[in-house]
């Protein structure tokens, strides 16, 4: 039996901070440590981050949806946010970066690399291009997504419970 969190939240900056402090007081109530809420809020925040920059929003009605998930043995985070055309680069290049991720041993490796890579490039104002990477080390979760018939892309993380 799990222990849900849903969030049903508008495409807009503001949300955020309403996201990180649900997150904050479900895992406090379920006994989870300081570390552990805050590699998970900011694994949660940086995915419902990404469902605002890179979703498809074409009403007031569509929002992003956020479920936190516990379970005996993991943390399950997923977030859905319609996306405008499956076949586009953007999910393209997301595949690639998981699996970029995927490729190291220690995540740490991941995170310094794509650290150098940032460093050296000229990228756009609030693009640096560490959200997965942090989720992958900070958060210490191993990432996920798919695509469904309708356009919606769900983006997970599973976070390892010890013992």
């Amino acid at each position: 039996m799990s222990k849900s969190l849903k969030l049903k939240i508008n495409p807009v900056w503001e949300e955020l901070d309403y996201v990180r402090e649900q997150v904050e007081i479900f895992l406090a109530k379920h006994n989870f440590n300081s570390d552990q809420i805050h590699a998970l809020m900011m694994t949660t925040s940086e995915l419902a981050e990404n469902a605002i920059k890179y979703g498809h929003y074409e009403t007031d009605k569509d929002k992003i949806d956020i479920f936190l998930d516990i379970y005996p043995k993991e943390v399950i985070i997923e977030v859905k946010n319609k996306i405008h055309d499956v076949d586009n680069e953007e999910l393209k290049e997301l595949d690639e970066n998981i699996q970029w991720i995927r490729g190291y041993q220690n995540q740490y490796e991941a995170y310094m690399e794509k650290l150098k890579h940032v460093s050296a490039k000229n990228l756009k104002k609030g693009e640096s291009g560490l959200g997965l990477v942090r989720i992958a080390y900070e958060g210490q979760c191993i990432l996920d997504f798919y695509v469904n018939e309708d356009d919606v892309l769900a983006m997970s993380a599973v976070y390892k419970l010890a013992g």
